[in-house]
């Protein structure tokens, strides 16, 4: 596809070759292979069951290296609150209070979380923030009868000329009310690190934000940094950081023509979280937790989400200290036909990486080379919750076009639909993945991997989208947690449903783990 000189101006202007554009252009023409699922993992097939004995084990481990150790909370945080008031902005759009009651729209609509909203909404977190401030916009609001109180409140807290909270990025959103305070995401990610993501009394945290938000959240950062301090007893250090304008994707038409602006210049996307994995490839540290901006608790459920992080961590340090002992072994020793089969059975049972079935008729040497490119790789120890109909991503076994097979975290996106085969295996899965992650990212030296390297480019996604009504062709890269660390060395371990909480719609905040 032939670029103009403007084009190949703004393509560059974002720091990215044309040459890449052209290859993105070609995906978007081609498509995508789907994703080839073996079949599900599940307890003893790929997810482990730890009892309390080995939790408490695993605990105490990472409790013994921790302040040995350099730890990072990553954080992607740059989601707006918008979603969460899907169906509340639908509602004001169709509602109609001059001919129809409240009750009769959400008969008329089957809108069930309209009436679960209205019947919990003084247990929200921001109902006083909102009642304090509807008279402002309302001065008639105690003489409005209950339908028209309800619509005033729902524009008091959603339209651009009143609170505006949907325009909030997700992380600032009130999401617990305590008895002398109201807490968002972000300060409950601060009190959650100091229980299981710091060492020597000193918490680093770091967020994805969208650049327009970055002085809010430095503001909300100073107004509770020193009681957070205080409480907690540790000093915090928090960075954030921008989606790379370098990683956003080019866009086409239906009929794969470039789709362009009102004013002809190329429309282009930010990439999805996968683009992120350059933003945590810029971190040196020896324990890197991964979670959500919207997945917290309030205080009471802490430490309990905290001994499942701890336990997470201390498989991570144990298999990767004997992963580093048998790299170090095979560089440096002449080891015996029995010795090899060994480090092949740690590769099998601790790392879930399936042995290629040629493997026993290869010379000693290219055995040893085989292992040492399978061992000397980033390791993933991801948290896995049993599934309950959320919808996302869950652990398969997974062949790949070479057919080799490994452990993947999968989305539904990526599966072939059309195939009874694979959406019976979808159907069967029995966990489901929370983005609960505890990454190490250094080699047996200390050094850092380039996460680049383990990519598969092939698990990027084509998403339609639309752009001013025009419907368009997006391409994602592959997920920061799905293909972006579809090589690294994976252990999936089930933790509890208590530790997964996220806040997809406001209607969340009323589950248990977000009350008092």
């Amino acid at each position: 596809m032939k670029f103009t000189k403007k084009d190949i101006k703004q393509i560059k202007s974002k720091g990215i070759d044309v040459e890449e554009v052209n290859k993105q252009l070609e995906t978007l023409k081609k498509g995508l292979p789907n994703i080839n699922l073996k079949e599900a993992a599940n307890i003893n097939n790929g997810i482990l069951e730890l009892d309390e004995e080995k939790r408490s084990k695993y605990i105490s481990f990472f409790e013994s290296k921790r302040n040995e150790i350099s730890i990072l909370k990553f954080v992607p945080a740059s989601g707006a609150a918008t979603r969460m008031f899907k169906f509340l902005f639908q509602f004001l759009k169709e509602y109609d209070p001059k001919n129809e009651t409240i009750n009769s729209y959400v008969n008329r609509r089957k809108a069930t979380k309209v009436l679960l909203f209205i019947v919990g909404i003084e247990k929200q977190p921001f109902y006083a923030l909102v009642i304090e401030r509807i008279k402002v916009y309302y001065s008639n609001y105690d003489v409005l009868s209950n339908d028209e109180k309800t619509l005033a409140f729902i524009k008091t807290l959603l339209d651009e000329d009143k609170l505006n909270f949907g325009a909030l990025p997700k992380g600032l959103f009130p999401f617990h009310k305590y008895k002398d305070h109201i807490a968002t995401a972000f300060e409950e990610h601060l009190f959650e690190a100091a229980l299981y993501a710091s060492s020597k009394g000193i918490a680093n945290l770091h967020f994805t934000i969208s650049e327009k938000h970055k002085k809010t959240f430095d503001k909300e950062f100073k107004r509770i940094q020193n009681i957070v301090e205080k409480k907690t007893g540790n000093t915090f250090n928090i960075s954030f950081s921008n989606q790379k304008e370098s990683t956003d994707t080019i866009s086409v038409s239906l009929n794969n023509e470039l789709f362009r602006e009102d004013d002809g210049q190329l429309h282009f996307r930010p990439s999805g979280h996968g683009a992120l994995l350059n933003n945590l490839n810029e971190f040196n540290a020896d324990v890197i937790f991964i979670k959500n901006i919207d997945n917290v608790v309030v205080y009471e459920y802490e430490d309990e989400v905290a001994e499942y992080k701890k336990m997470l961590a201390g498989v991570l340090l144990e298999v990767q200290e004997q992963a580093f002992n048998f790299v170090r072994h095979l560089k440096k020793d002449r080891l015996s036909e029995e010795e090899i089969h060994f480090v092949a059975q740690f590769l099998r049972s601790r790392l879930n990486i399936v042995i290629s079935s040629e493997f026993e008729k290869y010379s000693n040497d290219y055995k040893i080379e085989y292992l040492l490119n399978k061992l000397n790789r980033p390791i993933r120890v991801c948290g896995m919750v049993v599934n309950e109909g959320e919808p996302g991503g869950g652990p398969f076994w997974v062949k790949d076009e070479s057919g080799n097979i490994s452990l993947q975290i999968v989305e539904s996106a990526q599966i072939d639909k059309e195939s009874k085969h694979q959406k019976s295996i979808l159907k069967n899965a029995t966990h489901f993945n929370p983005v609960d992650l505890v990454c190490g990212m250094k080699n047996y030296k200390g050094e850092l991997f380039d996460l680049q390297k383990f990519v598969d480019p092939k698990a990027a996604f084509i998403t339609m989208k639309t752009k001013a009504g025009k419907e368009l062709k997006a391409l994602e890269l592959p997920g920061l947690w799905n293909g972006s660390m579809a090589n690294w060395n994976t252990v999936f371990v089930e933790v509890p449903l208590v530790t997964f909480n996220p806040v997809k719609t406001v209607n969340d905040l009323l589950k248990p783990t977000h009350q008092i």
